[in-house]
C-alpha cells in the first residue's frame, strides 16, 4: 500500500499485479444500485482449524506497504486459532510452491502457518467478460463449505497513482461496468469485500474533479454489491494508523460514501502496524465518520506480529512476523474481523518482484 502520497502499496501491488485467479484477474463490474439493504451479521466463528481441499493453485496478488513513517512497536504473539467461518481458497502462489516442493524442509512450517489459513482472493485484471465467472467460482466454492470468502476488487483506474501496482480499468465508466459484473458473481451468501485498497487514502495524485468522480464510482460500487448480495459486507479504504489523521481520513471516506454505501472501513492492508494501534485508529476514524452504529472495521494482521520496523522501512522489511490469525471473532467492539488481506510471503517489490511468492520470506515470517 502506499504511504503518505507515494503509491505502492495497494493490495496486489505487483510489477504487473498478479490475478488471484489463475490466468486472469477476477471479477466483473458491479451493478449500480439505488439502495443499501440491511446486512446480516457475520457468521459465527467456530474454533477448529479448517482442512484444505484439493486445489489447483492460482497466483494471488500482493501489495506494497505504505511509504509513511511507521511507529515502532513491541512484538505481539500471533493467535493460534483460525476462524472456520472464513474461506481458504485452494488457489494461491503459496500452495503452488508447496505442491511443487514436497521435500523442502521449510514446507511443513509454511504450509501449517500460512497456506492452511484463510487469505483474501484478489481480482486485479480488467476482464469484464470473465470477471463474473471468476467471482462465482470463489463464492460458490465458499458457499458449498458454509464459509465466508474475502474478496478484493482492485481495478480502479489510476491504481496506485502509477506506482508498482499501476493498472486498472481504462476509465471510470469501464470500471462501473466491471464492478457490476463482479457483483453479478457474488451469489446470495455472506462475503466480505475489501473495496479497492488505497483508492481513498491515496487519492492525492488526482485532481479535485477526478477525485470526486472516483469517489462517486466507489459509492456506486458499494451499492451495486449490496444490491446483488444483501449478505455482503463492503469495507472502504481507511489507510492505516501511521498515514492520515483520523478526522482527515473520515472526511475522505464520507465523500466516498463509506457511511451510506458501505459497512465500515479496512486498515493496515499490506502494512505492519500493530493490531492495537490499528484498533485505536479504526475507532477514531469510525467516530469521526459518523453514520449508522453498525459500521465496523476490519484490520489486515497478516504481517504485523512484531509491528512496523523502527526505521520506517515499508518495503520487504526484515525481522517481521505473522500477526493474529484470520478470524471474525475479535472480542473487540466495532472490530468485525482480523484478516489476511495480503498473503504472507509475497514480496512488496524491493527484495523481489512485487506480488511474487518467496519461500525464504514466508519462512522468516512464519518462524
Amino acid at each position: 500500500m502506499v504511504g503518505l502520497a507515494v503509491a505502492v502499496a495497494a493490495i496486489g501491488a505487483v510489477s504487473g499485479a498478479v490475478s488471484a485467479l489463475g490466468g486472469g484477474g477476477g471479477v466483473s463490474a458491479r451493478p449500480q444500485v439505488t439502495r443499501s439493504p440491511t446486512l446480516a451479521p457475520l457468521p459465527a466463528v467456530p474454533s477448529p482449524t479448517p482442512t484444505r481441499a484439493s486445489r489447483t493453485p492460482r497466483p494471488a496478488p500482493t501489495t506494497a506497504p505504505s511509504l509513511a513513517p511507521q511507529p515502532s512497536a513491541s512484538p505481539s504473539k500471533p493467535a493460534q486459532a483460525v476462524s472456520a467461518a472464513l474461506y481458504t481458497s485452494p488457489d494461491s502462489q503459496v500452495l503452488d510452491w508447496i505442491r511443487n516442493h514436497p521435500d523442502d524442509p521449510r514446507r511443513p512450517l509454511i504450509e501449517r502457518r500460512i497456506a492452511d489459513r484463510p487469505a483474501a482472493v484478489w481480482f486485479t485484471e480488467y476482464d469484464p467478460d470473465k470477471i463474473t465467472g471468476e467471482v462465482r467460482q470463489v463464492t460458490s466454492a465458499a458457499a458449498d463449505e458454509g464459509r465466508t470468502p474475502v474478496l478484493v476488487p482492485y481495478t480502479i483506474p489510476g491504481r496506485d497513482c502509477g506506482g508498482a501496482s499501476r493498472g486498472g480499468a481504462p476509465d471510470l465508466a469501464a470500471y462501473d461496468g466491471w464492478i457490476r459484473n463482479f457483483s453479478a458473481g457474488l451469489g446470495r451468501s455472506p462475503v466480505i469485500v475489501i473495496l479497492e485498497p488505497d483508492a481513498i487514502a491515496q487519492s492525492d495524485c488526482l485532481s479535485d474533479s477526478d477525485r470526486t468522480a472516483r469517489f462517486t464510482s466507489l459509492a456506486g460500487a458499494g451499492r451495486s454489491i449490496h444490491a446483488a448480495d444483501p449478505s455482503a459486507r463492503v469495507y472502504f479504504d481507511a489507510g492505516h494508523s501511521a498515514w492520515r489523521d483520523a478526522e482527515e481520513m473520515a472526511t475522505l471516506l464520507r465523500a466516498a460514501g463509506a457511511a451510506t454505501s458501505g459497512d465500515g472501513i479496512f486498515t493496515n492492508v499490506s502494512n505492519f502496524n500493530t493490531t492495537a494501534d490499528e484498533v485505536a485508529y479504526a475507532r477514531r476514524v469510525l467516530a469521526a465518520l459518523g453514520g449508522p452504529a453498525r459500521l465496523g472495521a476490519v484490520i489486515d494482521t497478516s504481517r504485523n506480529g512484531r509491528g512496523a520496523p523502527p526505521d520506517g522501512q515499508w518495503c520487504d522489511p526484515a525481522g517481521r512476523s505473522l500477526g493474529r490469525a484470520p478470524t471474525t471473532d475479535t472480542g473487540q467492539e466495532r472490530i468485525d474481523a482480523y484478516l489476511w488481506v495480503k498473503t504472507p510471503g509475497e514480496w512488496d517489490g524491493c527484495r523481489g518482484a512485487a506480488g511474487t511468492f518467496s519461500p525464504e520470506y514466508a519462512y522468516d515470517l512464519a518462524r
